[in-house]
């Protein structure tokens, strides 16, 4: 017979519990620091071609996984796993700073300091804010707000739930080098690639997750299900990227806004698909969708909690002879 044991379900609660109280380290943060190791060694490894990209890859997220295989079996179970499990749950996490950041934003448009906005904005995300207007900030925030719900929160937390310490060490390595070259700049459309790819499959399942619990959690906000669900069914697919789409359509229709249109980044501009059919997003909407990501996170938790404590542990109760 087969033990279970809730050791990484208590690790991932105490993880978000943290998360929720400390937002993300001040200082020193450990991702920062593997983006500098990634920065460094891909001042050896860059070439133009998908081959370095993929060996660059590896090599970073490979280490990361026998980083944290090797955490995770000198815990040996106990509430040592539910320790590491904790701080390697709460490392990866990003969603206490995405809502405080987008509230932070609100605030300066509400105060028509655009230029604060502006200054603010690359936190989020990748646009170019030197072209934007409030309206245009207040978009560009709701949608990262959207993407990252996921990409920051509901990923690494099943990630913690169905792969332990090495699944969401991994995770949070491959989302942050997809963030450093997974873009279609001239210096990283070969480089980048297999980052770009990897970041996808990692995904693919949590946006879907996400989306669903968009369409679950929208009434508490006083958003439309019906809505999420249309803009998903109708919209979604049509978006470049095959995660974020699901996403930000479920926002935009649980909000009733319309997202998507002409998007500017530093390196081109892209023709986004529109996203839901409702209004111009306003400093509201973006206040909105930050309490939407905050519901959806622990919507998310306790779901992953669910699931670890339904897990078993491998562990058998009367070992053979």
């Amino acid at each position: 017979m087969i033990v279970g044991r809730p050791w990484r379900a208590a690790g991932i609660a105490l993880g978000q519990l943290a998360d929720t109280t400390f937002a993300d380290p001040a200082r020193r943060h450990p991702v920062a620091g593997f983006g500098w190791c990634a920065a460094a060694l891909e001042a050896r490894t860059y070439r133009d071609s998908r081959a370095a990209g993929v060996l660059h890859v590896a090599v970073l997220v490979g280490g990361l996984g026998v980083l944290g295989t090797v955490l995770q079996r000198a815990a040996r179970g106990g509430p040592a796993l539910g320790a590491v499990t904790a701080a390697s749950t709460w490392v990866a996490l990003g969603g206490t700073t995405l809502a405080r950041t987008g509230t932070r934003l609100a605030d300066l448009l509400d105060a028509g300091d655009i230029n604060g906005a502006r200054q603010l904005l690359p936190s989020l995300c990748g646009r170019d804010p030197s072209v934007l207007d409030a309206d245009g900030l207040a978009r560009a925030a709701l949608e990262s707000v959207a993407e990252n719900t996921s990409d920051a929160h509901v990923a690494p937390v099943l990630w913690a739930a169905v792969a332990g310490v090495p699944g969401v060490l991994m995770y949070r390595g491959i989302n942050t080098l997809d963030a450093m070259i997974g873009n279609r700049s001239p210096r990283y459309a070969q480089f980048g690639w297999a980052a770009a790819r990897l970041d996808d499959a990692a995904n693919y399942v949590a946006a879907r997750v996400g989306g669903a619990l968009v369409v679950l959690c929208a009434p508490l906000i006083g958003g439309s299900p019906t809505g999420a669900l249309r803009a998903w069914r109708r919209d979604a697919a049509r978006h470049p990227s095959p995660n974020a789409g699901v996403v930000e359509a479920t926002f935009a229709g649980a909000l009733g806004v319309r997202l998507g249109g002409p998007t500017q980044y530093r390196h081109e501009l892209e023709i986004r698909p529109t996203l839901g059919d409702g209004r111009v997003p306003q400093v509201d909407d973006l206040r909105r969708s930050v309490v939407l990501s905050r519901v959806v996170q622990l919507a998310t938790a306790a779901l992953a909690v669910g699931l670890s404590a339904a897990g078993r542990s491998g562990r058998r109760a009367c070992p053979r002879r």
